[in-house]
Parts: C-alpha cells; sequence; structure tokens
C-alpha cells in the first residue's frame, strides 16, 4: 500500500517506520528544512514510550541519546518537598523513563525510518488534499502533488490535515502558559531527579542529568499571549530570575550555560473525528495531551495503526479499529493533562490549593497513574506476514 505521511517531528517518522514493517510504501513530507538536531528543548519519555520504541527496533540508540531519570519530586514554592515518587513508571518497574533532546529522537526516528526504505522530503508544506473512494491526491505549497491509498496526519497541534478531516474541527489556542529551556551548570545536586516547584509565577522543573548538569524548563502564568520573537539569552534569564525569584530557581537559573528553546504552550479542545475517508490523524494532531506523555502517545498510535492496517480486511474498517483501540486511553489523559496544566497557572490561592491536593494525592500516584504505563505494544507482523488491508 502507498501512504503518504504529513509531519516529520515525532510522530510521522514513527509511523513511517512502523508502516514500513507491515510492507507500507511510506513517504513523509516535512514543511521545515531546518537540522532536526536544533529543534526543540529536552522532554521525558515514559516506560511505555520505550516499549513502544523497542518494537520499532529503536530502543538501544535512543536510551544511549538519553539519560535514566529514577524518581520526581515536587516542591512547594518555599521549598518544602510534597512528594517522591517514581518517574514516568511504576515503582516495581525495573525499566527507567529517560530524558532526552527531542531533536536526537526525531533524528534517530527519521534514520531507522530511512534505513526502512521510507522516503522523507523536507520543505513541502501541505495546503489541501482530495479523497476519493479508493485514494487521497494530496497538495503542497510548491504545486507538487503526490497520490496514495492513505494519508496519515503528523502534524502536530496545529494540524492541517485535522482541518481536512474536519472542517469544524478545533483549533490551537494559547493555554495561557509559555516557557523557556535551558542549560545549567551545578555541583552537589543528586543525577537522576526530576524536581518541579510550584511557583509565584508558574512552574519550575529541572533534572539533574549527571554530577554537573541540569535541564531546567520554567513555564511560565501570563493570560495574555506574549511575543517571544527576537529576546536572546541573557533577556531571558532576566526575565526568569525576576519571575522564579524562588531559592531553587534562581539557583538554577543563575548556573545557566544557554538557552536551548522558548515558545508558547497550545492546547486543542477534544478532537471529535480523528480520521475520515483515506485521511487518519495520529500523535498531537489528534490529541496533544502534554504533561509528560506526548512522545510517548506518537509512538503508540503508530504501532497502533499499523496493527490496524495489518488485520482490518479494508482501510476503513483499520481507520475505525485505530480509533477504536486508542480512544478510551487518550481520553483519560486528556483529562490528566488539564489537571495538570491548571495546577501551573501562578496565584497564591491556587498555590495553596495545589500543595493540598499533592499532599493528599501523591501516597496513590501509582494507583491513579499506573495504567499508563501498564501499556503493552502489538507486535507487527513483517512485510511477508499477513497482507495489510488494501481496499
Amino acid at each position: 500500500m502507498r501512504t503518504i505521511v504529513i509531519g516529520g517531528g515525532i510522530a510521522g517518522p514513527a509511523t513511517a517506520l512502523a508502516l514500513r514493517q507491515i510492507g507500507h510504501d511510506v513517504t513523509v513530507y516535512e514543511a521545515y528544512e531546518v537540522p532536526v538536531e536544533d529543534v526543540g528543548a529536552h522532554f521525558g519519555l515514559a516506560v511505555n514510550g520505550l516499549r513502544a520504541l523497542e518494537k520499532l527496533g529503536c530502543l538501544h540508540d535512543v536510551l544511549a541519546a538519553g539519560f535514566p531519570v529514577d524518581r520526581m519530586r515536587f516542591y512547594t514554592a518555599g521549598g518544602r518537598l510534597l512528594g517522591d515518587v517514581p518517574r514516568l513508571r511504576r515503582e516495581a518497574d525495573s525499566m527507567r523513563s529517560i530524558s532526552l533532546q527531542r531533536g536526537r529522537l526525531v533524528a534517530i526516528l527519521r534514520r531507522a525510518a530511512l534505513d526502512a526504505g521510507a522516503q522523507i522530503v523536507t520543505g513541502e508544506r501541505l495546503v489541501g488534499a482530495t479523497g476519493s473512494a479508493d485514494g487521497v491526491v494530496a497538495e503542497f505549497a510548491t504545486g507538487r502533488r503526490d497520490t496514495a491509498e492513505l494519508l496519515v496526519g503528523a502534524d502536530g497541534v496545529r494540524s492541517t490535515v485535522r482541518g481536512l478531516i474536519d472542517p469544524s474541527a478545533p483549533r490551537a489556542e494559547y493555554a495561557g502558559l509559555y516557557g523557556v529551556a535551558g542549560i545549567a551548570a551545578m555541583t552537589g545536586l543528586e543525577p537522576g531527579i526530576w524536581n518541579l516547584s510550584y511557583a509565584r509565577n508558574g512552574a519550575f522543573v529541572y533534572t539533574s542529568i549527571d554530577e554537573r548538569t541540569q535541564w531546567w524548563t520554567a513555564q511560565i502564568g501570563d493570560p495574555v499571549k506574549p511575543d517571544l520573537r527576537g529576546i536572546g539569552d541573557a533577556q531571558w534569564l532576566r526575565r526568569v530570575t525576576e519571575l522564579f525569584p524562588e531559592a531553587m530557581p534562581r539557583a538554577v537559573v543563575g548556573a545557566a550555560t544557554s538557552i536551548v528553546a522558548s515558545g508558547c504552550l497550545n492546547v486543542c479542545d477534544p478532537v471529535q473525528k480523528w480520521h475520515g475517508g483515506r485521511m487518519v490523524l495520529v500523535g498531537d494532531a489528534a490529541h496533544p495531551v502534554g504533561v509528560g506523555h506526548g512522545a510517548s502517545m506518537c509512538v503508540e498510535d503508530a504501532l497502533e495503526l499499523a496493527a490496524a492496517l495489518s488485520s482490518a480486511p479494508t482501510v476503513p474498517a483499520a481507520l475505525e479499529a485505530y480509533d477504536a483501540t486508542r480512544r478510551p486511553r487518550i481520553d483519560k489523559l486528556l483529562k490528566h493533562g488539564h489537571n495538570a496544566r491548571e495546577s501551573k497557572r501562578p496565584g497564591a490561592v491556587k498555590r495553596q490549593i495545589n500543595s493540598a491536593k499533592m499532599r493528599v494525592l501523591l501516597p496513590f500516584f501509582e494507583r491513579a497513574q499506573g495504567y499508563l504505563y501498564d501499556y503493552e505494544p502489538p507486535s507487527l507482523p513483517t512485510a511477508g506476514g499477513p497482507r495489510s488491508a488494501t481496499r
């Protein structure tokens, strides 16, 4: 089967790799030509995402590119510990979550997809698509056209494909939070720990990836979407220092060596239609969940879509099966993501409420979120095995 994938971030190459495993002829189109290693900040990969990457044959390379993170700890603005729980895993799980740079993961997935026989074309922005009973024609801003039996929208929270499937679909909106991420050089902090402080003006997160290096992110609450263009490193450091005067954030930012990324956090109302005709959504295009689980959900989607296409008799039936399999899990995670974002908004009263909630809820963390890490990714048949949907 010929498949077009729109988007070359995490979801797109992962989907291409999964579809190559079941024998699809895949081309990935990415709008930007920026070197992938230079894009994005650091983030966490949960153990369920790592197990999904193992099914794609990428786990060894991804683990080598990241740093294991054993625990996560939550603090009040004054530095009082609210709780200490496993980071993105169950307590008894022998596998550890990792932190890594987004660009490194994208580069690994793109290389694996290319090695598996997929094509990746950069500098091509999708502007339209026309479907028929047995195929779809994709149209790009350069005038290029391509035809396939399936088009996968892996084009992120501002997805073009989402609007082509359903013109009334929700659009991404500013979430009332913006952020900046950097790297600091400090000694004396315990490595392998993810730390979050509910501070006066938002949330401050830092992870000691080794004995000398911290990756940090300041998530700043602001009801008005700021203009972040043209802000240099020195200006960012002054702003974060002013907005986060608490002891630990000030110490980490004071030891900063570089700024690696900045941007506004976007949210999207629940997307009711994930597929239509010969088009389907994966990753943030379908469900921008955030809260440390977005990348893992992208890889899970890729495997589940490929599994559905490998077993269903027709493409429409496969897309229905994919939707039915994924939506219950995603709906639960979307609620968790909303609550997590709300907890990071500034305000003295909100901080007090958050602290009280965390003291009550953290002892039950595994009971509440363990379902996320219990996910067992499907095994895909080889290209010479059972045929995938063709009609």
